[in-house]
């Protein structure tokens, strides 16, 4: 970035403090507004219908304000919200109108944590604590599917927190009504000693998908989330009851039938398993969390990806014990360094995803105004094919000033040794520093340094990533530094690369047409990515940039992107991407790139991806085509097909072509009765795989689930099938 540019954009965010109105991106204000809860005087039915007298008597919230398409001014979908309450729980009641009522809605299909962007959205965010850097989310479509999570610092969203509540919707020809019921028992509060000071941070959001319009209360700007809780409203009047100890206990039972094959061999076993989970609110601001015998069945199945780069593949986590509060771990909002990453736990080993057994779990969570502390503790299993072995982890974040912060955090695994596979024990640790400064709400600024320390083989090492950027209504510019040296090895995290020093600078400018209706927004930009090795930054890796001066959102939700990425790339290493032997040397090419989907919110939608260009020493053609048929919500199908064709590639100048079949299949009868189908094939290396999941809520949170999962690799005649049912149960106290 040249430093005159920087310069500007440095003043430019300063400036924006002193802004008084609702334009560009305007800084929270000094007096927060207020809104208040009225008691009931009779009991309310969670209908979706808002019949009861009680409704009436509630205070009229109907003062939206629209983010998007653009920021202010008049919005089309009105939404008028009323808020109630009773020794049990608080209640909400929205009516989103929209003028073409039935014929108007676009709800993708019926799971709950439903995608943002592909559905009609009414939704809450609170923070019961005045915490201002964390909130709980609760969200509906107007079919009453349900997506909960939470919200850490404005960005890093934690879609795996799920606590009990309901809501029920009504459609009628002038819009929707949605009814949430959220008791008191799953929020964590404070009674404070006078009822009157009684505060939360509350705001709403309504997302119109037909139109992409997003509209909120209080105002937030455009280019922040609904859940920023530093413009949050203050919901005042509540008469809350004192909190309870709140335990939830989930305990399951799951029958599994499994059956392996090799060649004419064939061998199979059933097994029966119980365990479960208790949850433990302490005190509103602590809470104790215990796995017992875990299982995972019910957890999606992760897509099969051929990689073509030199970085290693981020899978992201998908196991709900795990995904809950991992926003609070370092590193969590991004993917180059993790020194936890709780995908390493539950795997035979480094290179062997074979499940292993968490025998039990232990987590501990403390969080309030000025801080935060957490701890988990992890048992795994031995194999046949692994050692037992423990996972520690332990993190204090410390808060300070209106959205700063700085932690630390100690991970530690133990490898037991065996004798039965001829293993000693060995022991990791890593040791991290990282925090979030936010001289203005819309400069951000983050860093971590970590540590390793591997004892069996006495090594030592170092990582560290640094972020700087500006977030305005009218551009993004931002720049990371990142360090991996060669002997950094975090047992329990996960790394891109080692012996890596990285720099990857670039932004975007904004730009919303007023005179063009059917553009929303184009974003032209460049991104600048550059490595070196670490022990040695003389020595040169690889470059590249990447420009997209087409990079167009339109008013429907589509969108369209063609970008030019330049690489040089310096080959010294053994390198044999998909099995082609690349030649060591220096190489440049420059490869193209179309991207592009329609709206995805309709009946019919595509999708796209078209690369083309050189690719080291010959030529890479990639295909990506998608489409998705939703003609009703209870009813989805996907399919989605990548192709390659690599010609002259390498030492041997071979050719490749690798196909990859992808179909889905999702049926609901309502939000809490499901079947969900999934297939793969990938040509590459002959692997095919099944996953049908089907689900029944019968109540809330409590679940049966059958499951039936095959992985074959055909071409040798090698395959494992599984059968699952599996019943959980809630009870909260």
């Amino acid at each position: 970035m040249k430093p005159k540019l920087f310069f500007f954009c440095l003043l430019y965010s300063f400036s924006g403090i002193s802004q008084t109105d609702l334009t560009g991106n305007f800084p929270p204000p000094e007096k927060l507004q207020e809104i208040r809860a009225v008691a009931t005087e009779e009991p309310i039915k969670i209908d979706g219908k808002l019949d009861e007298p009680d409704w009436q008597r509630a205070p009229l919230i109907k003062d939206f304000f629209r983010k998007e398409p653009r920021q202010g001014g008049h919005y089309k979908y009105k939404t008028e919200v009323r808020i109630l309450y009773d020794d049990k729980n608080l209640y909400i009641g929205a009516f989103c109108k929209d003028s073409l009522g039935l014929k108007g809605i676009r709800v993708q299909d019926l799971r709950r944590d439903f995608l943002w962007g592909e559905n009609d959205i009414f939704g809450i965010a609170l923070d019961p604590q005045n915490l201002k850097q964390y909130a709980v989310a609760f969200q509906t479509t107007p079919y009453g599917n349900q997506r909960d999570f939470q919200n850490f610092n404005g960005n890093v969203v934690d879609n795996g927190w799920n606590t009990l509540w309901s809501v029920r919707t009504h459609r009628t020809e002038e819009g929707f009504f949605a009814e949430f019921a959220i008791p008191f028992k799953s929020l964590r509060y404070d009674t404070p000693s006078q009822s009157d000071s009684l505060s939360w941070g509350l705001t709403f959001v309504r997302y119109a998908r037909r139109e992409v319009e997003q509209s909120v209360f209080p105002p937030i700007p455009q280019s922040f989330t609904p859940y920023r809780m530093t413009y949050a409203a203050q919901l005042k009047g509540l008469q809350l009851p004192p909190p309870s100890a709140n335990i939830r206990l989930q305990p399951y039972t799951l029958m599994q039938y499994d059956e392996n094959q090799f060649g004419e061999e064939k061998n199979n076993n059933t097994n029966f398993k119980i365990g479960g989970d208790v949850k433990w609110a302490v005190n509103p601001r602590t809470v104790v969390d215990l796995t017992i015998n875990t299982d995972f069945a019910q957890a999606e199945v992760d897509r099969a990806v051929n990689n073509l780069e030199r970085f290693n593949i981020f899978f992201p986590e998908q196991r709900q014990f795990f995904l809950e509060n991992s926003g609070i771990w370092a590193g969590g909002l991004q993917q180059d360094i993790r020194p936890f990453f709780s995908r390493r736990i539950g795997l035979q080993g480094s290179f062997n995803a074979a499940p292993a057994p968490i025998d039990v779990g232990l987590r501990y969570t403390q969080r309030d105004e000025k801080k935060a502390l957490a701890g988990m503790y992890i048992h795994q299993g031995a194999t046949d094919q692994s050692p037992g072995a423990s996972f520690g982890v332990l993190r204090y974040l410390k808060n300070y000033g209106r959205e700063n912060n700085i932690g630390i955090m100690l991970t530690h695994r133990m490898d037991e040794a065996s004798s039965e596979l001829d293993l000693m024990g060995k022991n990791n640790s890593t040791l991290s520093i990282d925090g979030l400064i936010r001289p203005t709400s819309q400069w951000s600024i983050s860093y971590i340094l970590s540590a390793s320390r591997d004892y069996e083989s006495n090594q030592n090492g170092y990582s560290g990533r640094f972020f700087t950027g500006i977030n305005s209504n009218d551009f993004y510019l931002g720049w990371v530094t990142g360090i991996i040296s060669e002997n950094y090895n975090p047992e329990m995290g996960f790394v891109i690369q080692k012996n890596v020093l990285w720099h990857n600078p670039g932004g975007y400018y904004i730009w919303r047409p007023k005179n063009i209706k059917w553009i929303r927004r184009w974003d032209p930009g460049m991104f600048v990515s550059y490595y070196q090795d670490a022990d040695n930054p003389s020595n040169f890796q690889q470059a590249s940039l990447y420009i997209f001066p087409v990079y167009v959102f339109f008013q429907d939700g589509s969108f369209v992107e063609y970008a030019i990425t330049p690489t040089w790339q310096n080959i010294n290493f053994d390198f044999a991407p998909l099995g082609l032997s690349i030649q060591q040397d220096d190489y440049y090419y420059a490869r193209h790139l179309i991207r592009f989907n329609s709206d995805l919110s309709k009946k019919y939608s595509i999708n796209g991806r078209f690369g083309w260009g050189r690719f080291y020493d010959g030529k890479r053609l990639t295909t990506n085509v998608g489409l998705r048929f939703a003609p009703i919500p209870h009813l989805a199908f996907t399919a989605d097909y990548e192709f390659n064709d690599l010609k002259n590639i390498g030492i041997e100048s071979q050719d490749l072509q690798t196909h990859l079949v992808t179909l889905g299949l999702r049926m609901a009868a309502n939000p809490r009765l499901q079947l969900s189908v999934f297939y793969q094939y990938n040509s590459f290396d002959d692997s095919a795989r099944w996953n049908l999941r089907g689900s029944w809520e019968f109540k809330p949170l409590s679940f049966v689930y059958l499951v039936f999962n095959e992985n074959a690799l055909q071409d040798l005649d090698q395959s494992n099938r599984s059968v699952i049912s599996k019943v959980s149960y809630i009870r909260q106290f």
